[in-house]
């Protein structure tokens, strides 16, 4: 008997295909021409697109707060702080795919396409509450707007520095004070 592959294997797979071909390719043929197994051994783990992009998503979003959690340390901080902690660690050129994936998916949110259109208002409101905690001061409300000022902000600088470059994005924050001169 050959190697099966489980759940992780596929999730892997999904995630290395959504970052190197967009989620155009993330279908369930391809993920499983890339592993060289039948679309429905993807379909027993994954029984729909959404529940793929889901997954996918999620382990994208999963990566990136690990890479945060590291930059931001174990106390809540000012807003500014944050977005100085953060910019570094998301402008960096290997989450630039990541984003790009991200951008993708807005896009298809945007033009109403499932499962994007129900996935990503989900996906940035949890960003938000994973912000809270981190944002000091005020109330849970108040730190929820501020949150929300952040993944804002970082969001718009990453749109830049997907759409005109680095050196756009880095000139726009250091005009918004998120870096220095």
């Amino acid at each position: 008997m050959g190697y099966r592959h489980d759940r992780d294997d596929l999730l892997r797979a999904g995630v290395e295909l959504a970052l190197e071909q967009g989620l155009g390719a993330l279908t369930f043929g391809r993920l499983g021409k890339r592993l060289g197994i039948s679309d429905r051994t993807v379909v027993y783990y994954f029984p729909t697109k959404e529940d793929l992009a889901t997954a996918v998503a999620a382990e994208l979003g999963l990566r990136l707060q690990t890479l945060l959690e590291e930059a931001f340390g174990p106390d809540p901080m000012p807003v500014p702080d944050l977005l100085a902690r953060a910019w570094p660690v998301l402008a960096a050129p290997p989450a630039d795919p990541v984003f790009a994936v991200f951008f993708e998916a807005i896009g298809l949110a945007s033009a109403g396409q499932a499962p994007w259109a129900d996935l990503v208002p989900v996906l940035v409101d949890g960003w938000v509450d994973w912000l809270v905690p981190r944002v000091r001061g005020g109330t849970t409300a108040e730190r929820r707007r501020s949150a929300l000022a952040v993944v804002a902000q970082i969001d718009g600088l990453l749109l830049v520095r997907q759409a005109i470059g680095a050196r756009a994005a880095n000139t726009a924050a250091r005009e918004m004070g998120i870096i220095g001169a």
